[in-house]
């Protein structure tokens, strides 16, 4: 395969050599490289034809589709950077990010019309819409329009990989979105390590189950591209209902698939998966959140022909470590998030930023060739999120702190161990609320867990946690609470634990646990 040097190349080189082979799938239409290098270039055209130059930042509002994959490399065909927009969240926080990330250009579906429109009502930056007619009085133009101009041997302009790729805004959950800054180089040293550390091929089928602003997306729309395997993009309405996943892996016949765990336990729960063939996999990746061991331990021995690994990595990082499980866990402890892949180092460091003894809890330090850039318009944050170690003069290695607790195990694995800011004093005592809820996750009939602590002042905070049971499960929450005794310290027991039927989520599957702090508190639970 040709050098790549930035991203585009990625579907480039497939196309020169391979140009007929599919590329992405959704539903029952698919696109080829030919036609993706073809289109892609058609919309790269029109952007730099605008007056869009290498640099400007180009919103991408819209659901899952075949249209997407030509957004992402057009705009990056132009020189742009990409910033997904999250389609479900609230106008306010996406008219925040495009004013906060000056975004004048969004490229969208006829779909997404009225919350477009909504968008212009509010008085935003943008100026042109592209993927869409629409009656305003701003520059629009459809689909149709883009794909039938002629382009001719068009020439991007020149990228380089330390060019600015796109821009992922966090969920927002504990605070106000951050804008993580990836460039070309970032994604491309993703794609390159990630195909070398599973030995992916051109014959791989990669299910690709996250939304654009969700940083997994990355694997489906950059490491699959540069080994020439496809992409199927798993429709909206498929992930609300696990029986109809169940039956789309199989009937795709995918090879690769990569979410967070909760999505695997819903298959699990409710997939039916003894009535489709699952042959084909051959990986089953998960990252984003932990995976509940009992929970692995029972899908392992669903596909016992398929290997699991457990990704870790921040989006500031896309991903850093891995551990390949080995065989279906015996117990019920944590699994290892194991140890940095290629072009990867770690520290662990105490509060002073002083690297602690081998076995001592820290806060985990990456420094790795998928590190974010930094934070948009935001150089304290940056600097604040940096751990600088200085070789020589002038000279110094660049480390990702990343707020995550761990510790290297006598394996040699590193082990999570929850958030930094997770870690409370209540009562006078440190208390991991993480470590509560990996507790309570070990009571058999407990699927999910949140563990929060309501009220504002000291002498009136409390632990709570609300519990999602398992299907078809009845919790005595009498015999939950004897079962905490024995298991916690008093000091760490929560002092209410309420039952949901499903907690909420953010728009990447997570817990929200800002917003279910917000209902806890408003019923007073």
């Amino acid at each position: 395969m040709k050098s790549t040097y930035n991203l585009p190349q990625l579907i480039d080189n497939v196309a020169r050599l391979s140009p007929d082979r599919e590329a992405f799938r959704y539903l029952e239409e698919s696109i080829s490289y030919g036609e993706l290098f073809e289109k892609s270039n058609q919309l790269a055209f029109h952007l730099v034809s605008i007056g869009i130059k290498k640099g400007d930042r180009i919103g991408v509002f819209m659901n899952r589709c075949l249209e997407t994959c030509i957004a992402v490399y057009g705009i990056l065909k132009s020189g742009a950077a990409y910033v997904p927009l999250d389609t479900s969240a609230p106008v306010v926080k996406t008219i925040s990010i495009i004013k906060d990330c000056e975004i004048t250009c969004l490229i969208t579906t006829t779909t997404k019309r009225r919350k477009v429109n909504q968008l212009l009502k509010e008085q935003s930056s943008l100026n042109i819409i592209i993927g869409d007619t629409i009656k305003s009085t701003i520059p629009s133009v459809s689909w149709n329009d883009i794909f039938s101009t002629r382009v001719g041997d068009f020439v991007p302009p020149p990228i380089l990989e330390q060019d600015l790729a796109f821009i992922l805004y966090t969920s927002g959950s504990t605070g106000k979105p951050k804008g993580i800054m990836h460039t070309h180089y970032s994604a491309l040293s993703l794609s390159k390590i990630a195909s070398s550390t599973y030995d992916f091929n051109s014959d791989d089928v990669f299910g690709n189950p996250a939304p654009l602003h969700f940083d997994p997306s990355t694997f489906g729309y950059f490491v699959a591209p540069l080994i020439g395997a496809t992409t199927v993009i798993i429709p909206d309405a498929h992930l609300k209902m696990p029986a109809s996943l169940s039956a789309l892996i199989a009937k795709e016949k995918i090879t690769v698939w990569y979410s967070v765990p909760l999505m695997l336990i819903q298959l699990l729960n409710s997939g039916t998966l003894g009535k489709n063939d699952f042959s084909s996999l051959r990986w089953v990746l998960f990252a984003g959140e932990v995976f509940i061991t009992k929970h692995l331990r029972a899908l392992m021995k669903q596909w016992p022909h398929a290997r699991f690994s457990n990704l870790y990595g921040p989006a500031e990082l896309i991903l850093c470590t891995y551990y390949h499980v080995p065989e279906p866990p015996i117990n019920d402890k944590p699994i290892p998030i194991g140890n940095v892949w290629n072009n990867t180092e770690y520290k662990i460091l105490d509060d002073h930023n002083n690297d602690v003894l081998p076995g001592e809890t820290g806060q985990l330090a990456i420094r790795s060739a998928t590190m974010m850039q930094g934070y948009w318009n935001n150089k304290a944050l940056t600097e604040q999120s940096f751990h600088r170690v200085t070789v020589a003069d002038g000279y110094d290695h660049v480390y990702y702190k990343t707020g995550d607790l761990t510790q290297l195990n006598c394996n040699g694995d590193l082990l999570f161990l929850g958030r930094n800011d997770r870690q409370i004093k209540l009562r006078g005592y440190r208390v991991e609320l993480d470590e509560i809820e990996l507790t309570l996750l070990k009571y058999a009939d407990v699927e999910e867990v949140a563990v929060l602590v309501l009220g504002k002042d000291e002498e009136t905070q409390q632990l709570a946690a609300v519990i999602k049971p398992g299907k078809d499960a009845s919790i005595i929450l009498t015999h939950l609470m004897e079962f905490c005794k024995v298991q916690l310290p008093y000091y760490a027991i929560p002092k209410t634990i309420e039952v949901m039927a499903d907690l909420p989520r953010t728009s990447s599957g997570k817990i929200s646990r800002k917003e279910l702090g917000k209902l806890l508190e408003e019923h007073h639970l």
